[in-house]
């Protein structure tokens, strides 16, 4: 086990202390009246069937900081659907092959508010003052507890083994069809799919789809590294996620690994500590279409460095070669094996191609989006960029609303508006907010807050009659001024 790992290794599990922090946490939610009691309008679709107030798709991190700051907010007739079975939600014990989460530790996680929900809390509770203090970051599988503890505490209603194939917006909801025919009706839906969950894994040109699954994966997919066992592996990228697979296939035995980089360097500064604050979080929407396009242009030029440990991981393998510089020109089945041409002419053979390209933000690609792709306006639909600036990816992006709202082509209340982009597709719209573990929390808090306003607005006819008829409290019974016959009389 890496040393990175070590302080884990003979963590001993305190039942006694977690029960402590579920008391704890259920005695701070009484004295901050959480959640708040539902306000919310019952409401039918045109087929007399009740509508859920939100459906969200995806119950990773986003998914349940969606739902619990939904909840908290009084938007209690809600329900999330995940395609994976629980415990295997997002990508911590599946694709994601870091020993690691790449942030701090001290993030606080999903706490909403409250001390004793947070990532640090559970920890020591579960393991003690003492693991905490010797804990470097938090592996993946023990964030993937913590994000199942958070859903069960919070009592979050999940549905799993259940894949969404279609949304389609209707004047007063929307209709979510899952693979195995089941519908359901909400006023709004909100999808926290992940950064692969707007369009995809990035194939660039050049590099054939017929490879896929014998002779290549990318790095979001499932891979049986112990095939690889043996074999001379080609891994194209060179960013975090890239460096990780290359380092698992040498844990489990290939002969080699080759990865190769346009760049003639790996970036060096991590932009991304310094715009992982509130200001950011909150500013980014705020900034012109111009400047919101330029930051992030330059962030995609700037890039990202691996975190060191795991390119220690790696290069600990002598196996293991980067080549920089160098650009590939075609990558294609060559009877077994794979072939990849590189742009200065060279051509190498090898068993079996990772490539870490990362995703695409594309909602035509996305199947839930095939009925209405062509109807969603795009970043590229209202700003044209300088020629200094242009930048296809970008220009795919939807454009979003307050809210994360989609918006509709030539239509200003489009029933679109009615489905809420909190994942990758966001990123240009907000930045970051929806992306990385240091946002989870104020990203929710947003999205629940305009959530939250759509419905008190669109029920205010229904709540505005609630309002009239409520007789609960006669303040003034107890005084000689107590007049009965006045109640309600405006």
């Amino acid at each position: 086990m890496s040393t990175l790992l070590k302080s884990t290794e003979n963590r001993k599990f305190s039942e006694s202390g977690l029960s402590a922090l579920n008391e704890k946490v259920k005695a701070d939610m009484a004295v901050l009246k959480l959640p708040p009691a539902e306000w919310t309008a019952p409401k039918t679709g045109g087929d007399g069937e009740k509508l859920l107030d939100v459906v969200i798709i995806g119950a990773g991190m986003f998914g349940l900081s969606a739902a619990g700051s939904l909840m908290f907010k009084g938007v209690q007739n809600i329900k999330l659907l995940d395609r994976a079975a629980e415990g295997q939600e997002g990508p911590w014990v599946t694709y994601a092959r870091m020993l690691t989460l790449r942030s701090k530790k001290d993030l606080p996680g999903s706490p909403f508010g409250i001390p004793s929900l947070t990532f640090r809390a559970w920890y020591e509770a579960c393991f003690g003052l003492e693991a905490w203090e010797e804990l470097y970051k938090i592996p993946n599988a023990v964030w993937q507890d913590y994000l199942l503890w958070l859903r069960k505490m919070l009592a979050l209603p999940v549905e799993n083994d259940c894949d969404v194939t279609a949304v389609e917006p209707l004047s007063d909801h929307v209709k979510v069809t899952t693979a195995d025919g089941r519908i359901f009706r909400a006023k709004r839906v909100v999808v926290a799919t992940g950064r692969a969950g707007a369009g995809g894994f990035n194939r660039p040109e050049g590099i054939a789809a017929d490879l896929w699954q014998h002779l290549a994966a990318h790095t979001s997919e499932m891979i049986d590294f112990k095939r690889l066992e043996g074999k001379r592996v080609a891994v194209i990228g060179a960013g975090s996620s890239a460096w990780d697979n290359a380092a698992t296939a040498l844990e489990n035995g290939a002969q080699s690994v080759d990865m190769f980089c346009r760049r003639k360097a790996l970036p060096q500064l991590n932009k991304g500590r310094a715009n992982a604050n509130p200001g950011f979080f909150s500013g980014w929407r705020g900034l012109s279409d111009a400047k919101r396009w330029e930051m992030a242009v330059y962030l995609e030029r700037v890039q990202t460095p691996p975190p060191h440990e795991t390119v220690l991981r790696t290069i600990a393998h002598d196996c293991f070669s980067v080549h920089f510089g160098m650009p590939f020109e075609t990558v294609r089945q060559a009877g077994d094996k794979v072939s990849i041409t590189f742009t200065n002419g060279d051509m190498q053979v090898f068993d079996f191609l990772i490539l870490g390209t990362g995703f695409a933000v594309d909602l035509s690609k996305e199947p839930m989006f095939s009925g209405i792709a062509d109807r969603i306006v795009t970043w590229g639909d209202c700003y044209q960029p300088p020629d200094n600036l242009q930048n296809a990816g970008l220009s795919r992006m939807p454009y979003l609303g307050e809210g994360f709202e989609l918006a509709e082509r030539g239509s200003k209340t489009s029933p679109l508006n009615r489905i809420h982009i909190f994942n990758t597709g966001s990123y240009l719209s907000f930045g970051t907010l929806s992306l990385d573990v240091p946002s989870v929390n104020p990203a929710g808090e947003r999205l629940a807050a305009h959530i939250a306003s759509h419905l008190f607005v669109e029920d205010f006819d229904v709540l505005f009659e609630r309002l009239k008829d409520w007789d609960e409290e006669h303040e003034l019974e107890p005084t000689p001024f107590y007049a009965p016959d006045y109640v309600n009389r405006v």
